[in-house]
C-alpha cells in the first residue's frame, strides 16, 4: 500500500459520470475512479469546505463512529475486480481495530471528512492496458486524453 491523496474531482463528459483521481504522495501517477453523483457531491462539498445544514449520510456515519468512541485510522483502496474497485475502512475503538468493506467513493468521502490517511494498492497505479480494457477502464493514454478534455477549472468544483 502506498500513501495517496485525492487529486481532483470532475465530470467525465464521455460518460457523464463523476471521476475522482487519486495519486500517490509525491508522484505523477493517477488512478481514476468513476463514482456516483451523490458520492461526488459529498466529496465536492468536503473539498470545497461547504458544510451542510443537516448531517448527510457520510456526516452521520462519522458521527456514529465518533459517538462510539471510534476513530477512522485509514482507508485503503485495495483491488479492482470485474470493473469494480474495492476498499476498506480501518476503524479503531475500544482497543480494537476493525476493517469494514466499502466502496472507494464512500471511503474517500469519510477519509476527507475525518482527515484520515488514504492508501492505495500500488499495483493499481501500474495496471497494464489489457487489464484496464478488461475492467472497462480507459488505458493510460486514453485516460490522459479524456482528462485533457475536462476543463482544469472543473477539478475540485464538481457540480450536479
Amino acid at each position: 500500500m502506498i500513501e495517496s491523496k485525492v487529486g481532483g474531482l470532475a465530470l467525465d463528459i464521455t460518460t457523464n459520470s463523476p471521476v475522482i483521481t487519486v495519486s500517490p504522495v509525491n508522484s505523477e501517477k493517477i488512478l481514476p475512479i468513476w463514482i456516483g453523483h451523490y458520492e461526488a457531491w459529498a466529496i465536492s462539498m468536503e473539498i470545497s469546505g461547504i458544510v451542510s445544514k443537516r448531517p448527510l449520510t457520510h456526516d452521520l456515519l462519522l458521527s456514529v463512529i465518533k459517538g462510539m468512541k471510534g476513530k477512522i485510522e485509514k482507508v485503503e483502496i485495495t483491488d479492482l475486480k470485474d470493473q469494480t474497485f474495492f476498499a476498506r475502512i480501518s476503524i479503531s475503538a475500544n482497543g480494537e481495530t476493525i476493517q469494514i468493506d466499502a466502496r472507494p467513493s464512500d471511503s474517500l468521502a469519510l477519509a476527507l471528512k475525518s482527515k484520515a490517511p488514504i492508501f492505495v494498492n500500488e499495483s493499481l497505479f501500474d495496471l497494464k492496458k489489457e487489464q484496464m480494457e478488461s475492467s472497462g477502464l480507459p488505458d493510460q493514454e486514453s485516460l490522459r486524453e479524456r482528462l485533457r478534455n475536462i476543463n482544469p477549472e472543473d477539478f475540485g468544483n464538481y457540480k450536479l
